[in-house]
């Protein structure tokens, strides 16, 4: 009860120096205020309550009142365990990238050409997600087979919670099906790679100049109309740490752009993922825990199901998934990650 006074306190605090306008750090205070209203609204409702249970026991030595309390207490008292579990979800620590914009790259693993075509699925279904969630899908930078797989694709999402809720995607997924390229009908297991990074600042990551080399080089095309392409695409090499990124859309000064963006969002992960590496020793045992060699999910088409097995989730409904339904297993995702550092917490 103290920890929530405190909280109450604080959020009142914050609400006084908003109104009163006088303050120079108003986005700071905002940000603050913003992050902590759900949990100081979960707050009001949990007193409510609890005040509400205390006046219905009183009403119990009250002859008048004393059939009407009977009537409502055992209401009350039943919601008493779920308002508790709000409150303790509520004063989870938070991820503090879980507002951010992501970045999803998508890579073909074991399987060939089969493997290319699934990353190209997995992008249509992570595009009709955002879609339906009124998010920014964009695509910075995609190379296609010519079987119009995919060899890599990185894209960004912008939107309400974009990481909170993408960011259990990453690992390994898995499809069992018949390929389009198979003349004999058997099912071929084939696997694509999905990382979902934060999204950095530049006030996040300071890259030095003298850590970087950029290279400019000919964007590759399918011919036609792209033979007489200018020296626009843009390589950049982070030499302290050997990471590339390329870009290759027409504009050079967009490729740099573009380029940096993702090089400061890896350098971010690295970084996040080093934190947590020495937070944790167990990291890897939780769903949250972004490991990207894990398999973490299975598309079987001849079944026609879908199965997350971190949590041994399986839906009947692939053709849904495969059409950006994905709220159900995400929740799922995100209701284990909950209930597992509540156990944490209170072991």
């Amino acid at each position: 009860m103290d920890k929530l006074d405190q909280i109450t306190q604080r959020f009142e605090f914050l609400e006084a120096r908003l109104a009163s306008g006088e303050t120079t750090d108003i986005a700071e205070i905002s940000k603050e205020y913003a992050d902590l209203k759900p949990v100081a609204d979960e707050v009001a409702a949990f007193r409510q309550l609890l005040a509400d249970i205390d006046d219905a026991r009183a009403m119990l030595d009250d002859p008048e009142m004393r059939e009407l309390a009977e009537d409502e207490l055992p209401a009350l008292e039943a919601r008493l365990p779920e308002a508790e579990t709000s409150i303790r979800l509520a004063l989870l620590p938070r991820d503090s990238a879980d507002a951010r914009p992501a970045i999803i790259e998508i890579r073909p693993g074991t399987g060939g050409e089969e493997a290319a075509l699934f990353a190209g699925d997995l992008l249509r279904m992570y595009q009709r997600y955002a879609e339906a969630r009124g998010w920014a899908f964009a695509i910075l930078e995609e190379s296609q087979t010519e079987l119009g797989g995919i060899k890599e694709v990185v894209a960004s999402v912008k939107g309400q919670g974009v990481f909170a809720r993408l960011k259990f995607e990453s690992g390994v997924h898995r499809v069992q099906r018949v390929p389009t390229t198979e003349s004999g009908g058997r099912i071929h297991t084939s696997a694509a790679t999905v990382a979902v990074l934060p999204e950095a600042e530049e006030l996040d990551i300071d890259i030095p100049a003298g850590d970087i080399r950029i290279d400019t080089m000919r964007a590759s095309g399918a011919g036609g109309q792209h033979v007489n392409t200018t020296d626009s695409a843009v390589r950049i090499t982070h030499l302290p740490t050997g990471i590339v990124v390329t870009s290759s859309e027409k504009s050079q000064h967009r490729n740099r752009e573009i380029a940096m963006q993702v090089l400061r969002t890896r350098l971010y992960d690295a970084e996040r993922q080093r934190v947590d590496d020495e937070r944790a020793a167990d990291r890897k045992s939780q769903v949250g825990s972004g490991d990207r060699s894990e398999r973490v999910r299975t598309y079987n088409f001849p079944q026609g199901r879908m199965t997350d097995h971190r949590i041994n989730l399986t839906l009947y409904k692939l053709d849904q998934v495969m059409q950006g339904d994905l709220d159900e297993v995400i929740d799922g995702l995100i209701a284990d990650d909950q209930a597992r550092r509540l156990a944490q917490l209170e072991a």
